[in-house]
Order: C-alpha cells, then structure tokens, then sequence
C-alpha cells in the first residue's frame, strides 16, 4: 500500500467501524485493515458531503494479524469477548486501542483483554446505518462526531484522523461527557427499539413526558457517579435528540429489526447498575431494562 503514517486495525465494520473505516481509507494516509467475520473487497460510505467506495483489505482470521499502531474497537459492547483473540495478536506495548463503544466503563472492559497497550476511551456521535455488508450510510448529529480525553493519547488519535472530515472534541472531563452520551442513549435506543420507531417518535407530547422521567433517574445517578450535569440535563438532552434527523435510527433499533441481540446492559443495564451501587432507585430504567433483556435474549 505504500509508505503510510501508522498501521490501523479496526475491529468490526458495522454502522461505526464502517463509518471510520471509509474515511480513513479515503484519506490515504495509513495502512489499514478489517478485521471482520466474512470477507470484503470494498466499502461504499454514504456521506453528506458525497457517496466514496474504497478498496479494503480484510482479514477473517486472527491468527493472520500482527500487532499494529492502532486498534480501533468499534463492536457493540456485549460483542466484546468475541474480539479478544484479533486484540490478543494485534495488540503490543506501543499499541493504542480506541475503543469507540457506548457506555461509561471503557477502560474496565477492554483492559483486561489487551495486556500492556494503552486504552483510549471514545465517545461516538455520529449516526451511522448498515444498509449492507460493504455500506454504510454517515449523519452528522451535533458539532463533533467523536470526542476524547484532552491528553497525548486523546489528541494522537485526532491526529489519526486528519485528512478525514471526522470532527474530534477535546475534553478535560471526559468522564462527564461519557455520561451524557449515556443519557441520550438511555432513551434513543430503548424507545426506538421497543416501540419500532425511527427518531420521529420523539416527537409526540407523551412519548417526550415518559423520556424526561426516565432522564431524571440517569441525571440523578450520573450526578452520585461524579458527573458535573447541568440543573436543567434532562431538558438539554431531550433538546438534543430532538435535533436529531426523524428518519434516523438507533443500534438497538437496527438490531431489533435484525433480531440481534442488544447492546443492553451497556446502556440502561449501566445506568440501573450505578443505581444500585449508589443506592439511587432507577424503577423506570430497571423496567426498561427488564423489557429489552426478555426480547434481546429471545434473539440469542
């Protein structure tokens, strides 16, 4: 492939790994592969600023790869140890893993798996859909479409990114931000998948009332947790769903409709764990969660 700046590994090419795999391969600067379950030789990425279709190199076995500059983990979190044997051999001490998973324990869950690399945790904003094995489709939904710590690893990979139009924001209080991603994913994902709506939903009087209440169980406990949320989060947080494209979806919606298991115990199984752990009560978040275990485990 030529000279390139780093070598790129990225682990799962569904509606996020897709996303960031185009465009690091449009941009041309590093040697990249995927490592995925079945075999590719192209990826088309719908972006708004035009359609690419870019040349990948894929590889279907672990035991093919080597460890590379960076790893970025891009499975739905519960699909985790199902990536440890491609971390086991593309992971080295200098090796820097971008875990661009949901939730607020990056590092807990993917320290254990990748020995002496470094973990750089990654909160991902950009709405992405799998339309098919080799296409992705990319929306914008804020000013960022990913953001990191504001340090030497967080800026390393904002570096990786340039020359793509990916937009990366620096954070001193990446903990704070990883619980506002969980508040809207606390809501997203679960309304969206029980009631096999797009965004549109959120549109209706009665369906923003229940999100607020449910809101205010996770502001509650984000708070206990460290977070610094602002007196009025719940508000901000529906105001920014609500901003969101109608026709656009969720993971744990796509996921239903495919009748994959979901992504639960990331999202709202993280929020009422917390709960418990604090010993703030949840009982909107624990319904919730009762709800998607009984149909996510019906899809096992």
């Amino acid at each position: 492939m030529g000279s390139s700046d780093s070598t790129v590994a990225v682990i799962g090419l569904g509606s996020i790994g897709g996303v960031i795999a185009g465009s690091l391969l449009h941009a041309g600067r590093h040697e990249l592969v995927a490592c995925i379950r079945h075999p590719l030789e192209c990826l088309i990425v719908e972006r708004p600023e035009g359609t690419i279709e870019v040349p990948v190199r894929a590889l279907t076995d672990p035991a093919d790869t080597v460890p590379v500059d960076w790893v970025l983990l891009c499975t739905k979190a519960h699909q985790t140890p199902s990536a440890a044997p491609w971390l086991a051999n593309l992971c080295g001490p200098a090796t820097r893993v971008a875990v661009l998973q949901n939730g607020i324990d990056h590092a807990a869950r993917i320290k254990p798996l990748i020995g002496d690399a470094t973990v750089v945790p990654t909160i991902v904003y950009y709405n992405g859909e799998r339309l098919a094995a080799d296409r992705v489709r990319f929306r914008q939904a804020g000013p960022y479409d990913l953001a990191v710590r504001d340090d030497p690893d967080g800026r390393a990979f904002a570096e990786l990114l340039a020359g793509t139009t990916m937009r990366v924001l620096f954070s001193d209080d990446f903990a704070t931000l990883a619980w506002r991603k969980l508040l809207i994913n606390s809501v997203a994902n679960p309304v969206t998948a029980l009631t096999l709506l797009r965004q549109a939903v959120f549109r209706r009087d009665d369906v923003r009332e229940l999100c607020m209440a449910i809101l205010g169980e996770g502001v509650a406990v984000g708070r206990a947790d460290g977070a610094h949320l602002a007196p009025d989060e719940a508000e901000q947080t529906m105001s920014l769903l609500l901003t969101y494209p109608p026709e656009a979806g969720t993971s744990m919606y796509f996921d239903r409709l495919a009748g994959r298991p979901f992504e639960v115990e990331a999202l709202t199984g993280a929020i009422v764990a917390a709960g418990d752990r604090l010993d703030i009560p949840t009982p909107l978040n624990r319904l919730l969660l009762t709800l998607l275990r009984a149909i996510s485990d019906a899809h096992s």
